[in-house]
């Protein structure tokens, strides 16, 4: 559920089609994505630049980063923490579905010992890299600056729909996958309407890439990286699978955002409260949410 556009080789995978009289049918997919690469790219390519221009965009419009939906005194913090878990089970959730009909299975460990932990913390942080530049482009800024024209849900679907099309963009990406990305984009603006910023939607977003693409080993909008602690494998019909585009362009992933979307109504109650006050401003104005 990322976009990455920097260089990369490609290899083959296969996944065996049972729609194909069991044919195994290979997909190109890009696998020179690393943990190395993704630090450079997203941290020092992409969130260094979008977070200057902000900062920049802060002093001319009189205006704080908690304004853009990102208070950066909550950095990190308890509600970051609260969506990183959230957003592994649910992919945990959706790969046990696949399972259930024989469409995917752990084959062993890829990468053990010290080089597992050092792996995983360096996919961990480039997917907080990931989240963060994702989310405030999309959630935070864009988020904030549309809906004070045409409403909250009006600009959440607009730049859900465009969040998804820039996915399209991945080597191995289909429509399907891409579509998917333009629905977790309005479970994404659901969590920031209930909990008040995007520091949940950053903490889910950086667990789910980190499932797919370090501890389950899959691809990930089409993407399949190097080093990953788990070797998975998968069998069946793309509409089961995802193809090329991994677990989330499989159809359970739609059943998957609906529980997710559901979880977070109940983990994150709606509590009214007045809008319409003298001096509020557009972070607070984000947890002020009177209806759905």
């Amino acid at each position: 559920m990322a976009t990455r556009n920097f260089p990369r080789s490609e290899s083959c995978i296969h996944l065996r089609d049972r729609a194909h009289s069991g044919r195994s049918v290979a997909f190109a997919i890009p696998t020179d994505f690393t943990a190395k690469g993704l630090l450079f790219s997203e941290g020092l390519l992409s969130l260094l630049p979008l977070l200057l221009a902000a900062g920049v965009m802060t002093l001319i419009e009189k205006r704080s980063f908690a304004d853009y939906g990102m208070p950066l005194n909550e950095a990190l913090g308890k509600r970051f923490w609260q969506g990183v878990p959230i957003g592994f089970i649910m992919l945990s959730l959706l790969l046990v579905l696949i399972a259930a009909l024989h469409g995917f299975s752990v084959d062993g460990v890829g990468v053990g010992g010290a080089t597992a932990l050092s792996l995983g913390v360096l996919y961990f942080i480039g997917f907080i890299f990931v989240g963060m530049f994702e989310e405030f482009s999309f959630r935070g800024y864009m988020q904030s600056t549309l809906q004070s024209g045409i409403g909250f849900w009006p600009a959440a679907i607009i730049l859900s729909i465009v969040f998804g099309a820039i996915h399209l963009g991945n080597s191995g990406e289909a429509k399907i996958g891409a579509f998917m990305a333009g629905c977790f984009g309005l479970v994404a603006a659901f969590a920031l309407r209930r909990t008040g910023n995007i520091w949940y939607p950053i903490g889910m977003h950086a667990s789910w890439d980190w499932g797919e693409t370090y501890f389950y080993g899959t691809p990930d909008s089409g993407i399949l990286a190097q080093g990953h602690f788990l070797n998975s494998s998968f069998r069946g019909p793309e509409w089961l699978t995802g193809g090329s585009v991994g677990p989330e362009g499989s159809w359970f992933v739609f059943l998957v955002m609906i529980l997710w979307a559901i979880a977070i109504h109940f983990l994150f109650p709606a509590k009214p409260t007045a809008i319409a006050q003298t001096g509020t401003d557009t972070g607070k104005a984000f947890a002020a949410r009177p209806e759905f």
